[in-house]
């Protein structure tokens, strides 16, 4: 809890609910004698100023949202619809503002709740129209007309349904049922999209096990006439067994778990027709297991685009298909790559056309923008930068320009980009170092612009496209950190073996003494998909960090290796076919560094970390055996044979292809180099890297007579959530503490 700051001057005293004003007294002797007593007293606060610091708990590191720890932000900004207005959340009420500030409209959860008596709270938006609040609430959608403070339409469905997709063009939900797909309207609470009683066979959820930048399994056209869905046969795909430890007996749960090598699933795309109620799948064969991807409509509604990649991941075709016949009309453009290709991000149409779109690739070793039309074979490329892109951010007016974010010469950073569609000059739009997280209006004329970094908790402003320097600043958090007994944060730029340039950050103890010598945590991810150093609050470090820096005197140290994200396609693909060998190096150049510093223990050195983190952590373990005084390795990937297929041989190829790769990588072959105290974390039913893993590489430590600490779970899957994180994070930190003295 914090602890409440206390201020004296020699002007006002507090004495428990009695006020005594210095100057209203007139006793001289008093006068003196309280001055005395209030320097006294300021004095002694000056000097116990550190004392009313509030001090970092584990709990408070993992509740740190909660506790008033993350900066403020304006909650749910975003545009309404089409319009200039823009809206967020203020504690109980939805405010609505234009372009000027003014607040247009406004309404509040009490508001709200008169014609929704039962809300127990204030829902979240599904999306919001110039006039209507969209939410979902128990098993129904609602449209909540704001303006005129009425209740309109309602969508219900079965209360075991899920994955649900809400259409605003035609008030329609798209939702699941175990593993079918069904609608409802207004009028029907269960139209039936597919009826399979095969199990095998799942239509309307996430397929090739969320790669590719799929987050879902539904698909509605822009109109509304259509919704398009992934379908997946899992007939090949072998049952992986979890144990339910919540059931009398425990109880078998199999998932469908394509380990690399082995068989995977087919997929397919449907198309129901909300009109004649009847559904059609394209004509595709997907026998070779190949991989349909990025699923977008045209904006008429007659074809459907896919990005679809071999199972070798090593070749794209992007096609598209006529919805009517089901047929491919044709390929557009190919993409190959010795290593892989791997599409993220669907077609974006440009406004006011059915033919030309924009297509992100990294063909030229960055993520650039290239422009296409589906019925000649004109392209070009639009953005040439020589640093990535992370997003399209929209059109300016008349699609004359485009809005992008990308890094920038920073790649800890992000910025945003004006870039002119005719001939591809740019200009940067935002300026101020660090991280820019951007909206553009519908017309493409206006930014919400949240920004952070290391300097600066939080700034939200609003900005003209014409003018960005002419900002309007809808909020400038606090630092939620003053006041906090917490280190302190500096970025630090290494050399890779090679000459590449490696971004770290280093966290010094609150009370840093560089004549005394720190224990060191090096907190380890290194996998694709992935930065930890950023140009953010407290840049991009997690809050146990800074209870591990200030309140039991640590140095806490990241690097980015090679192999992890946001660097362009040969820093994050050298890892190919033999995972962690080149991001060792890397995180040795960062040891190094740390040993160099006359402040650091070297005989007491830890790392931890997750999943890929969690490889990392025991593969530093056992191949620098004598660096590593203990670690801790939560979720690991132990033997690359045992992962999933889309992930696994994107990276490695098949074991059959690459047996070299597997066998250099797995780490039961190097068990016996163990000398540090090793903690390994798993949750039970960890259906992401499956306790397999961990199971596997303890059989290898007792059969070589290695000693191996394990902790698991129960019914947690790959992340330890909720409550019990606490739980996991005084188990690691206690871990390390303990054995690194």
């Amino acid at each position: 809890m914090k602890r409440a700051s206390l201020s004296l001057t020699p002007k006002v005293m507090i004495i428990g609910e009695f006020h005594v004003t210095y100057k209203n007294i007139k006793n001289k002797h008093m006068k003196s004698t309280l001055r005395f007593f209030f320097l006294t007293l300021s004095f002694f606060f000056f000097l116990n100023t550190s004392a009313q610091e509030r001090h970092l708990t584990i709990e408070d590191a993992v509740l740190g949202y909660y506790r008033g720890l993350y900066p403020e932000n304006l909650m749910m900004l975003q545009w309404v619809g089409d319009s200039d207005v823009f809206v967020y959340r203020e504690e109980q009420d939805y405010i609505f503002k234009n372009t000027a500030n003014q607040e247009v409209a406004q309404f509040s959860f009490e508001e709200l709740k008169k014609q929704y008596p039962d809300l127990a709270r204030f829902p979240y938006p599904t999306s919001f129209t110039e006039t209507d609040f969209i939410f979902q609430s128990g098993n129904a959608f609602y449209v909540y007309d704001y303006k005129n403070a009425q209740a309109k339409s309602k969508i219900t469905y079965p209360e075991s349904s899920e994955n649900h997709d809400y259409c605003v063009k035609n008030i329609a939900v798209a939702y699941t049922i175990d593993n079918n797909l069904y609608v409802a309207d207004t009028e029907n609470e269960k139209r039936t999209v597919t009826d399979f009683e095969d199990k095998n066979i799942v239509s309307g959820q996430t397929i090739h096990r969320s790669e590719f930048g799929i987050s879902k399994g539904t698909f509605w056209s822009p109109k509304g006439n259509y919704l398009a869905f992934y379908q997946k046969d899992e007939t090949h795909v072998t049952d992986y067994p979890l144990v339910d430890i919540t059931t009398y007996p425990a109880s078998l749960k199999n998932i469908k778990y394509p380990m690399a090598g082995q068989g995977s699933e087919q997929a397919k795309i449907g198309i129901y027709n909300m009109k004649s109620g009847t559904t059609s799948y394209l004509n595709i064969d997907t026998s070779d297991e190949h991989y349909l991807t990025n699923l977008s409509w045209s904006p008429d509604e007659k074809y459907i685009l896919l990005a679809e990649v071999n199972r070798a991941q090593n070749h794209m075709w992007f096609n598209y298909y006529d919805v009517k016949t089901g047929n491919k009309v044709k390929t557009i453009f190919e993409e190959k790559n010795d290593r892989w290709v791997e599409p993220e991000t669907p077609a974006l149409f440009v406004p006011n056309s059915n033919t030309e779109f924009l297509w992100l690739s990294e063909r030229d070793g960055f993520m650039n923008v290239y422009q296409y039309d589906l019925f000649s074979n004109s392209s070009k490329q639009i953005t040439d930068f020589p640093f990535v892109v992370t997003e399209i951010l929209g059109f300016g007016p008349k699609a004359k320009y485009l809005y992008v974010q990308a890094t920038g010469n920073d790649p800890k950073g992000q910025q945003v980009y004006k870039v002119k569609m005719s001939n591809g000059k740019w200009e940067p739009v935002t300026s101020q170092k660090g991280t820019h997280m951007a909206q553009l209006s519908h017309k493409g004329d206006y930014i919400l612009d949240n920004f952070m970094s290391f300097d600066v908790p939080r700034s939200v402003n609003l900005f003209s496209t014409e003018k960005p320097a002419e900002k309007t600043n809808l909020l400038k958090a606090n630092n939620p950190m003053m006041g906090v007994h917490h280190g302190t944060t500096e970025f630090v730029k290494l050399t890779a073996v090679d000459g590449t340039p490696l971004e770290a950050r280093i966290i010094k103890p609150a009370d840093f003494d560089q004549a005394k010598k720190y224990p060191v945590l090096i907190y380890v991810y290194g996998g694709p998909h992935a930065q930890l150093v950023t140009d953010t609050f407290l840049g991009g470090a997690s809050f146990w960090m800074h209870y591990m820096a200030a309140e039991e005197d640590y140095i806490v140290f990241t690097l980015d290796n090679r192999g992890s994200a946001n660097r362009g396609f040969e820093f994050e693909s050298v890892i190919h076919h033999e995972q962690g060998k080149v991001a060792m190096e890397d995180q040795m150049t960062g040891v190094n560094y740390l040993r160099s510093l006359p402040y650091v223990d070297t005989d007491r050195m830890a790392i931890h970390g997750w999943s890929y983190g969690g490889f990392m952590t025991i593969s530093m373990m056992l191949h620098h055996p004598d660096i590593f005084k203990v670690g801790v390795a939560g979720g690991p990937v132990t033997d690359w044979k045992y992962y999933e297929v889309m992930y696994g041989e994107r990276y490695m190829d098949t074991p059959q292809e690459n047996p070299e790769g597997y066998n250099s990588t797995r780490l039961h072959n190097y068990i016996k180099n163990l000398k540090g105290d090793l903690l390994i974390i798993h949750g039970s039913i960890d259906n992401v890297v499956v306790p397999q893993h961990s199971m596997t590489l303890l059989k290898e430590a007792v059969d070589s007579k290695v000693q191996v600490d394990f902790f698991t779970y129960p019914m947690h899957e790959h992340n330890v959530r909720g409550y019990d994180r606490i739980h996991l994070m005084e188990k690691v930190l206690g871990y390390i503490i303990d054995k690194n003295k």
